[in-house]
């Protein structure tokens, strides 16, 4: 049955056997959870017991593998032109993707990479389809999902163009998508925030990469206004993409049957994020119904 699956990055605290329930709390249909501490390049292994813990409560709360996406370490530059960080990313990718086996989980979302001004754009882009290729080449089972940014800095992955390219050099193209991230995208430039624009950003979308490759979306509304690179995220509807971007998305059948994954800075909010946003994909209209409330953020992802 096709359906929107509305979830949030949801903790771990305790362990990551305490994601499912935490997500189900707060009325999540999908979720996204780090499985190792985001700020480390080592973290320790996940035990037996616990792994097993976390995939018997996916079951008693009714998630999919597929409707779970696990972000990796922000400390990995699959494109870093320095060979040290290069050797540590891919070795953290690799436990990563590891870790998501272990879990029984299929997805690994990314960021693509940054070349930090030491080395060119084709470059990097190479160097990550590699990083991607070893992985893959490496394990089974495993989608690497690449997310998409702002631009900021010399992060790479704000185009299109650019990701067609890392995709176009990875050798299985079955186990490589894309997770869009609205917020990033749209920082990025392209402006989803009217039907016209809306429609020209999915169609440039399709012809330039493939919806057989889109495999989640990022939800989140902008502080930043289109085309500043500046990845800042807003809640729902308070942002510069505004509310009827949000029903627009809902209501598109092309983002069905996928992770559709919060990372709003008010975790306090979500329920009501999730509720707003599974209400407009019933069919009711943005301006006939309050926005989620207002409440203060702890943070950006």
């Amino acid at each position: 049955m096709k359906m929107k699956y509305i979830g949030a990055h949801v903790s771990t605290s305790g362990g990551v056997s305490n994601a499912p329930g935490n997500a189900a709390e707060i009325g999540a249909r999908s979720f996204a959870l780090f499985t190792r501490n985001p700020s480390r390049w080592r973290s320790p292994e996940i035990k037996a017991k616990e792994a097993e813990a976390f995939k018997e409560n996916c079951i008693r709360f009714g998630y999919d593998a597929s409707m779970i996406l696990p972000h990796d370490s922000y400390l990995i530059n699959l494109g870093a032109p320095d060979a040290e960080k290069l050797r540590l990313s891919r070795e953290a990718f690799a436990d990563e993707i590891s870790r998501c086996r272990q879990l029984g989980l299929s997805l690994l979302n990314f960021h693509p990479g940054s070349h930090l001004k030491e080395c060119s754009v084709d470059e990097c882009l190479r160097v990550i389809s590699e990083s991607i290729n070893l992985a893959l080449d490496s394990s089974e089972g495993v989608k690497a999902v690449i997310e998409s940014t702002a631009g900021q800095g010399s992060n790479l992955g704000y185009t299109f163009e650019q990701l067609a390219e890392i995709i176009s050099r990875v050798e299985d193209k079955s186990r490589v998508g894309v997770c869009v991230d609205t917020c990033h995208t749209f920082a990025a430039g392209y402006d989803m925030s009217t039907p016209e624009g809306y429609e020209r950003t999915w169609r440039e979308f399709g012809d330039t990469i493939g919806f057989e490759y889109l495999s989640a979306i990022h939800l989140n509304d902008s502080k930043k206004g289109c085309g500043s690179k500046v990845a800042r995220h807003a809640s729902l509807g308070r942002g510069t993409l505004g509310p009827k971007f949000f029903e627009m998305l809902m209501r598109d059948s092309r983002m069905d049957n996928m992770p559709i994954i919060l990372e709003t800075p008010a975790p306090v909010i979500w329920k009501d994020e999730i509720e707003w946003l599974n209400r407009l994909a019933d069919g009711v209209a943005a301006d006939d119904m309050p926005l989620p409330p207002e409440a203060e953020g702890n943070g950006s992802l």
